[in-house]
């Protein structure tokens, strides 16, 4: 047997790359356009919570994408107590395989590929379902996956106005603060709910709430908004389904099944079900669907993360380090 080498990104490999927001975009986006084209196997995911007074879980993602003929596994734990202990709240590896003989190709650290490829799918689905002239962001939450939401998004709208809010003054303002210096624009952290959604054209919700609590309220959201929570616990009403034209998922086999997911209540009351879903991200990236077809419909895009996507960036990611030099290989066998 000949020797087998592993590629190896950890944290610091992954910071040189410098991996632009449209690379990164690009990217995800073709992990989706796979996905679309049936290219794809996604397997749901699982978590595993050691013990409840942990305040935390693990996710599994595991997922096949035939054009980059490449399979993966990623573990990320999400603990939303981790900032007591200056720590992210979530740590990932990704482990990515020939898909054809089993054998393990790289190793990379999925930290911060979690939070980029969740703020590329939350770009992606901006760029097919809102407004095109959208100038107002609205951005409750401030954990790792923000930062990427907000700078990817305005990446592709060079918003007039952004507004963040979070529960923690001192998070919500260093928040606000760093993405004004890495933006080039002034960037606003309000200490509401409501004044960070009203009249907003794209609105964010990626709470860290410990139990689900309807916190966004309907009657706040602009008509031809469109509406992106994706927060493990649901901090919206059950009637924002009833306002909106079009609902559209990143995948209806992760989203209809599973305890987590900001959702899971108009999944199980029939709210959200394939019936009224009108399509899957990757159908619309793909051009199988429709996206938004004119100003007035006010739209929602849930998301719970695809396997595809870590596994797609995570490709491009080796590729660049490769032709630059960077990272380490290691002996497997």
């Amino acid at each position: 047997m000949k020797p087998i080498y592993i590629d190896y990104l950890n944290a610091l490999d992954i910071d040189a790359l410098a991996m632009t927001d449209g690379e990164i975009i690009a990217a995800v986006e073709a992990g989706l356009v796979a996905q679309g084209n049936g290219q794809t196997v996604i397997e749901p995911r699982v978590h595993l919570e050691p013990d409840p007074s942990f305040h935390g879980h693990f996710n599994v993602l595991r997922g096949y994408v035939a054009p980059l003929d490449t399979a993966g596994v990623k573990i990320v734990g999400d603990y939303v107590d981790n900032y007591l202990h200056g720590l992210p709240s979530e740590f990932g590896i990704l482990n990515l395989f020939d898909p054809r003989t089993g054998t393990p190709r790289a190793i990379l650290d999925a930290t911060v590929i979690t939070d980029m490829r969740t703020g590329a799918v939350t770009a992606i689905g901006a760029k097919h379902l809102a407004r095109k002239n959208s100038k107002v962001l609205a951005h409750i939450g401030a954990r790792g996956t923000a930062y990427w939401n907000v700078r990817l998004l305005d990446h592709l709208f060079d918003f007039d106005e952004i507004r963040v809010h979070s529960r923690r003054p001192e998070s919500r303002d260093g928040f606000a603060a760093k993405l004004s210096a890495d933006l080039g624009k002034t960037v606003t952290a309000v200490a509401d709910w409501k004044s960070c959604i009203e009249g907003a054209d794209i609105v964010v919700e990626a709470s860290r709430l410990p139990e689900p609590q309807p916190l966004l309220k309907t009657e706040w959201i602009k008509p031809g908004a469109l509406v992106v929570p994706y927060g493990t616990m649901s901090a919206v009403e059950l009637s924002l389904s009833d306002i909106m034209q079009k609902m559209v998922v990143d995948d209806w086999g992760q989203c209809k099944g599973g305890k987590f997911g900001s959702l899971r209540a108009h999944v199980e009351t029939g709210r959200l079900s394939e019936k009224t879903l009108h399509a899957e991200l990757g159908q619309i990236a793909a051009g199988l669907k429709a996206g938004r077809e004119n100003d007035s419909e006010t739209i929602l895009f849930w998301h719970r993360g695809l396997s595809l996507s870590d596994i797609a960036l995570g490709k491009a990611m080796l590729a660049k380090a490769q032709a630059q030099g960077i990272g380490q290989r290691l002996r497997f066998a």
